[in-house]
């Protein structure tokens, strides 16, 4: 005779993060900047669009990477408007910074 399997009680990997609460926080985080990067990313040109990445937010602060110093600069000049966009919307975003950060070369083979 086979012995009864206890029930395992499954939820997804979200449910799972909100249960911790530093992953949670992590988690609210990612989503933040993922929404702000949604909102702002309509005003890019498409070229420098493919060159930005969100990152981080810091007290308001919003951090966005560029692969390289030209789209840096073109961002740099940019974000008067994004900014202006974000605070329009509600959004607690009291500045944004950027970042030089190059893609890392995706693998060889």
């Amino acid at each position: 005779m086979v012995a009864p399997q206890p029930k395992v009680s499954t939820f997804g990997m979200a449910a799972a993060l909100e249960r911790c609460e530093p992953l949670g926080q992590l988690l609210r985080r990612l989503d933040e900047a993922r929404s702000l990067y949604e909102a702002a990313a309509p005003l890019l040109p498409p070229a420098l669009r493919a060159d930005v990445r969100t990152g981080p937010v810091d007290a308001g602060c919003w951090t966005l990477l560029a692969a390289h110093n030209p789209a840096a600069a073109k961002l740099r000049q940019m974000l008067p408007l994004l900014l202006d966009k974000l605070q329009t919307e509600g959004r607690q975003v009291t500045s944004i910074r950027v970042r030089v950060q190059p893609r890392s070369p995706g693998p060889r083979g």
